[in-house]
């Protein structure tokens, strides 16, 4: 996957944004909430996503998979080696990042993007 690939992807999501954070980092967002972090210009230096208690376990075992910083704590990854995963077990964590940061989101705010 390749930026554009990916930015097709996370703003396929219903109510998905980007916008650029901390000066270069490209970030997509649903409700003002990040759910997936990258550079602004390529993926090649990986990207960070939210994940489940459950499998933020499972993805820090694997070589190339660290707790992001900053966020680690609430279950985030940075997905530094993106060999690490297939292309369709990447897509299927991104869209659970924004699942579970959609379920986050306030009811009204909800209602505004379904």
């Amino acid at each position: 996957m390749n930026i554009e690939q990916l930015r097709k992807y996370c703003l396929s999501f219903p109510g998905a944004t980007e916008d650029i954070k901390w000066g270069a980092d490209l970030c997509f967002c649903v409700g003002a909430k990040m759910f997936c972090v990258t550079g602004a210009d390529s993926i090649s230096g990986g990207m960070s996503i939210k994940c489940t208690p459950e499998k933020f376990d499972e993805l820090i075992e694997r070589e190339g998979i660290d707790p992001a910083a900053y966020v680690g704590r609430y279950k985030w990854v940075r997905i530094a080696d993106l060999n690490a995963v297939t292309a369709d077990e990447l897509k299927a964590l991104i869209e659970k990042s924004y699942q579970l940061v959609f379920d986050k989101l306030p009811p009204k705010v909800k209602k505004t993007i379904k």
